[in-house]
């Protein structure tokens, strides 16, 4: 029987270590981008989008910045000029510090057309992460001579996201620019935070999104990136990745300094 308490409580000890050290190697990466554009697609408004990223069967979410053991529910708030949107996610972390997790830039390029990318806010992924809706277009080009001297280049579209509803809905006359009415410890009636997945059953449960959604090395939403930028919200947030411990220190005068310390190797 001492041998059985002993056995349960050093694979009690392993399975603990094991949760502990399943990070990605970027905190941001326990946010799915891809499932974040997923979600906008299917969504009718703002409200029903931040509604449906905050839900655990969509496997969207997986952040606890503030480590605290529970999930931390993303707000949306929209920034409006012209024709440009940019759609902010964000989450408290306590009373007063706010981090930006990702934007959506939307900008209108026609009559009925317009695009959109993701991006990951540059202290929590990688630099310029960017994601976008992408179709595949095989097109066939002739190589040399000979009946077989043909090759196949497989060419990305961008995506005309005019039509989908949540787009249609923010460009429709009358549009009240949507403000997330949430706060830090004031979420909406029925919301309930879980505990974070390992990354590796995350990075699972959201593969689903990654196959309509691609990495971009190139901005194509300029306008939107310009109209974020001096608006960008910052926290004081102590950020583990396999690489390390960022620190995002904030004064009183709004200044930032970033301080990057290595993992140490095991010995």
């Amino acid at each position: 029987m001492k041998k059985f308490f002993t056995l349960v409580f050093l694979l009690g000890i392993s399975i603990t270590f094991s949760q502990e050290n399943d990070q990605p190697e970027h905190t941001g990466d326990n946010f799915s981008l891809e499932g974040a554009l997923a979600i906008f697609k299917k969504s009718t408004n703002l409200e029903d989008f931040e509604k449906m990223i905050n839900e655990e069967n969509n496997n969207v979410n997986n952040l606890d910045l503030n480590d605290d053991g529970e999930i931390d529910y993303i707000i949306v708030n929209d920034i409006q000029e012209n024709d440009t949107h940019v759609i902010v996610l964000s989450t408290y972390l306590n009373d007063t510090e706010k981090q930006d997790i990702a934007i959506i830039g939307i900008e209108k390029t026609g009559n009925e057309e317009a695009i959109l990318q993701i991006e990951g806010d540059e202290d929590l992924y990688a630099e310029n992460t960017i994601i976008e809706p992408s179709s595949i277009e095989e097109k066939i080009d002739k190589s040399g001579k000979g009946p077989n001297s043909f090759e196949v280049n497989p060419t990305a579209i961008i995506i005309n996201v005019w039509f989908w509803p949540s787009v249609r809905y923010i460009y429709a006359p009358g549009y009240v620019v949507w403000k997330s009415p949430y706060r830090w410890r004031n979420y909406p009636r029925g919301w309930k935070p879980w505990k974070p997945y390992g990354h590796t059953v995350f990075y699972t449960r959201c593969a689903p999104h990654r196959v309509h959604y691609i990495r971009t090395p190139t901005r194509r939403v300029v306008v939107a990136r310009k109209v974020y930028t001096p608006r960008r919200s910052r926290s004081t947030v102590v950020v583990h990745s396999r690489r390390g411990t960022t620190v995002v220190h904030k004064n009183k005068r709004g200044k930032t300094t970033v301080v990057k310390t290595k993992k140490r190797a095991r010995r």
